[in-house]
């Protein structure tokens, strides 16, 4: 999830100086004969200022040395001469906007020399406009921190809800993921959660709820994530499916792989492989074998697409009454067969040879392992 971060504020005193720092020091002096200074700056609303000068000077408005604040709002410099110095903050229009006089740098010492903008003393100074923005500015940084800090909780309760998905802890991770959905419903990728462990819980009708919640605000803000959409949709495929509702499950199935290929144009064939056993599941013997063809188009090194396919098509074979063998469908000879030649030793191979004898078809021997789908 996107973590906010506060907001800088945007005063005239704190906007960002052009000026590359050249500190200048007496040749004359040795390392050991000069002092050092650093400091640390912050604006009224207790943010580093970056990238602003800290002008060392002696009168007040000729600079002798000048160093520039990094982004943490810290600056240091060496090599400065023994003296009591006059230390100014500038601003982009390289206006003094606070200074600290009588600043003494001793030989080997480092004078440390902050400016606080938040102390009481500078922000009196300020106009009724800036103090107006500046109350406006610590209401929204307040509110940021708050936010950061529920956004923090959120991460770890997603983390824990998706291991318990994981582990099949189905009922820990929909009460971790009801309480978070409450406490900030607009984040899609809480609702994902909730919808699998309902979807684990067999809570069909829940489970579509809240996935089909977290695909409409995934969409809501014009760009999609692919991966929420991806996973919303494969798991509100399989709580449709698990309804009976056919069409709905296989639209659904097609916008996760959709959305999958946008990143890897293979990954689409794990959604329609998960499609195909769904419907294999169902007993819709057509919506099997279109589902494992998209899954075999995607990536036909998969294995499991080719034995749904086959499983699918034995089903409507036929027995031939002269020799009483199995008249297979076109198709489903060729998908069993390249089952075996992907995955020889997989879960359903035993089942695939008998098939395929059964049919008075030769398993073919040649095939060696290849990858599990």
């Amino acid at each position: 999830m996107r973590k906010m971060t506060m907001r800088k504020t945007n005063f005239w005193l704190a906007v960002v100086l052009a000026v590359v720092a050249i500190p200048f020091a007496a040749p004359s002096l040795s390392a050991q004969d000069t002092g050092k200074i650093h400091g640390h700056v912050i604006d009224p609303a207790g943010v580093p200022i970056a990238n602003v000068n800290v002008v060392v000077s002696t009168d007040g408005t000729t600079p002798k040395y000048t160093f520039k604040t990094d982004d943490n709002g810290d600056y240091k410099g060496d090599g400065v001469a023994p003296g009591t110095y006059i230390i100014t903050l500038h601003n982009t229009q390289d206006k003094p906007i606070d200074q600290f006089r009588d600043v003494k740098v001793a030989a080997g010492a480092d004078v440390q020399q902050d400016f606080d903008l938040t102390r009481p003393d500078y922000v009196a100074k300020l106009s009724p406009e800036q103090k107006k923005e500046l109350e406006e500015v610590r209401q929204k940084n307040s509110a940021a921190v708050k936010e950061n800090a529920v956004i923090k909780n959120l991460n770890g309760d997603l983390k824990q809800a998706r291991q318990d998905n994981a582990e099949k802890n189905y009922a820990a991770s929909e009460a971790l993921m009801a309480k978070d959905t409450q406490a900030k419903p607009d984040a899609a990728v809480l609702w994902v959660e909730l919808g699998i462990a309902q979807k684990g819980l067999k809570k069909y009708d829940d489970s579509v709820t809240s996935l089909q919640k977290a695909v409409s605000l995934d969409n809501a803000g014009g760009k999609p994530n692919e991966d929420i959409e991806a996973a919303a949709n494969d798991a509100l495929g399989e709580s449709l499916a698990s309804e009976g509702k056919i069409p709905d499950a296989q639209a659904a199935y097609d916008a996760a792989a959709k959305a999958a290929a946008t990143k890897d144009p293979k990954a689409a064939a794990m959604h329609y492989q998960n499609e195909a056993i769904m419907m294999d599941r169902a007993g819709n013997l057509d919506a099997t074998v279109a589902a494992a063809d998209k899954a075999i188009a995607a990536d036909p090194t998969k294995p499991i697409p080719y034995y749904l396919k086959g499983k699918a098509l034995i089903n409507k074979a036929t027995v031939d009454p002269k020799t009483n063998k199995i008249v297979a469908p076109p198709g489903c000879e060729e998908a069993y067969q390249k089952y075996l030649e992907l995955d020889p030793n997989g879960p359903f191979a035993a089942d695939a040879k008998n098939i395929l004898a059964e049919m008075g078809s030769t398993v073919q021997n040649k095939y060696k392992a290849g990858k599990k789908g």
